[in-house]
């Protein structure tokens, strides 16, 4: 089994080991961890909706790193031009997020609250590691623990 660890994930490992702790919260963890392994640069993916929260989220980690922010519709994409169609609604962009981020050689990426799917363009594109900070659920105020409950009184 330990042969599935490369170099790389060892020392992502490693750093998780040394630096983070289960008295911190999520926020302090990422940036325990990206000050550990001496990241420089942190890129912020969010959906519009939570276009305050990236704000706050670079003023506190622009501290210690050049921080980047984009948000989902950055290119103002019309849906007929990735899926077809006529429509003129402007569709999400994880891809060309992606793109941005890549372009700013982040170390670190940060998904928040980007849709099911779009999450996995966004980190599947990315050249840097992705950690998410939180899920978008419209359902349970983006507390998508909250439906494990749900699901749990509906067996």
């Amino acid at each position: 089994m330990s042969e599935l660890y490369t170099a790389e994930f060892r020392k992502i490992m490693q750093v998780n080991d040394d630096y983070t702790s289960m008295r911190s919260n999520r926020i302090e963890e990422i940036m325990n961890f990206a000050r550990g392994a001496n990241f420089e640069r942190i890129g912020i993916a969010h959906c519009i909706t939570f276009s305050y929260e990236a704000q706050l989220l670079e003023q506190y980690f622009s501290k210690y790193f050049d921080v980047y922010t984009i948000d989902c519709k950055y290119g103002r994409l019309p849906k007929k031009n990735i899926l077809g169609g006529e429509s003129k609604r402007i569709m999400c962009n994880p891809a060309g997020q992606a793109d941005y981020l890549n372009h700013k050689n982040t170390d670190l990426n940060i998904s928040m609250g980007l849709c099911v799917g779009h999450d996995m363009i966004f980190s599947k594109k990315s050249e840097a590691l992705v950690t998410n900070l939180f899920d978008k659920d419209f359902t349970n105020n983006n507390n998508p623990s909250k439906a494990i409950s749900d699901i749990e009184a509906m067996l």
